[in-house]
């Protein structure tokens, strides 16, 4: 398992920290959550009742697994086809986690290429261990793990037939390989457009044609799916979301000696219909102070600081934002009541 220098990572977090909250209105950015004890109440979030998007997305897996293959390997090959490539191909993930829903893509690939390399990214080192362990049940997998934030730190795409990282630009393909990369679990929808597009465009910049990406995503209310379902999914009844989200002040006392007083914060989820998307907040319950790195940051009664954004989509949107991206999308798989996407882009 490859590691990212903890130098580069601490000043990435005083970076974003003293840019976001010294900003007006005050916000910090999602890649936060994710040290190792983040990473663990959010595993622990897509076990809960509430959050339909992980067991939604696995269903998507369970059900298509072969097809999102096929289509990978054969573009628009019918379903009653049966296919074989004499590509080799490899599979990458961004924000990997503890790659359970994956374990189910991957052994379906394992019997289309019994050694088959996967490349899991993570920022959480102890998430990545649990992907690792794939490789003990499923016969055949190879994992070469990497520890960076993909958002503010290199990565590297290894290529299938290759045993090192190469010249560390991604571009290592020869010719008959591919790479399908992964970018699931709905990510996406914690950026911005424009950050969207970016970690997109920068995937992008380490594949190849022939390569290509799945993106999940969730998807926009509908008549069967309330808003009060989307809603609760980022407020749960046993406050596993609010001890995440307060999990980032506690990151931030941690590896900046910072003061902030968890109890003087709450956490507030929130609908913007205008943006699509759900805002979780932390709310400052009294006028305060705090001190991070010799500024002082102060809080009005009731003001917040918006940590995060959960992005729904259309399928048009998805569409257009990965053709922005550099990628052309070709199918996308949806559940039966059309409330979450798998939609797999290639490369040109």
């Amino acid at each position: 398992m490859t590691t990212a220098t903890p130098v580069s990572l601490n000043e990435a977090v005083l970076n974003e920290a003293l840019s976001g909250l010294t900003a007006s209105p005050k916000v910090l950015s999602p890649w936060l959550f994710y040290d190792e004890r983040g990473s663990e109440l959010f595993e622990a979030i897509t076990d809960l009742p509430e959050y339909y998007l992980t067991r939604t997305e696995r269903a998507l897996f369970a059900t298509h697994a072969d097809d999102i293959l096929r289509e990978f390997l054969t573009p628009g090959a019918p379903a009653s086809q049966s296919f074989h490539s004499h590509d080799t191909f490899t599979i990458a993930e961004l924000g990997a986690g503890s790659a359970t829903k994956t374990g189910l893509l991957l052994q379906a690939a394992t019997r289309l290429q019994p050694n088959l390399l996967y490349q899991p990214i993570d920022v959480s080192a102890s998430a990545l261990e649990a992907a690792e362990n794939l490789a003990l049940t499923i016969p055949g997998l190879n994992v070469h793990a990497q520890v960076a934030n993909y958002v503010t730190e290199p990565y590297t795409l290894q290529h299938p037939c290759t045993s090192g990282n190469g010249n560390g630009n991604g571009h290592q393909h020869g010719p008959r390989s591919r790479v399908l990369a992964l970018y699931i679990g709905s990510s996406i929808g914690n950026f911005s457009p424009e950050e969207a597009q970016a970690i997109l465009h920068r995937l992008r910049s380490h594949l190849q044609p022939g390569d290509a990406l799945l993106l999940g995503a969730d998807l926009a209310p509908s008549a069967h799916k309330p808003i009060s379902t989307i809603l609760s999914a980022y407020d749960d009844a046993a406050g596993v979301t609010a001890a995440f989200n307060l999990n980032i002040l506690t990151r931030l006392n941690r590896d900046l000696d910072a003061d902030f007083n968890l109890d003087a914060f709450s956490h507030r989820a929130r609908w913007n219909a205008n943006e699509s998307r759900i805002e979780m907040h932390l709310e400052s319950l009294i006028p305060q102070t705090v001190h991070i790195a010799g500024q002082r940051i102060p809080f009005a009664q009731f003001e917040t600081i918006h940590t995060e954004n959960s992005h729904k989509f259309t399928d048009e949107a998805l569409n257009d934002l990965l053709t922005r991206s550099g990628f052309t999308p070709t199918r996308t798989f949806h559940d039966p009541t059309r409330s979450f996407a798998l939609t797999l882009a290639h490369t040109l």
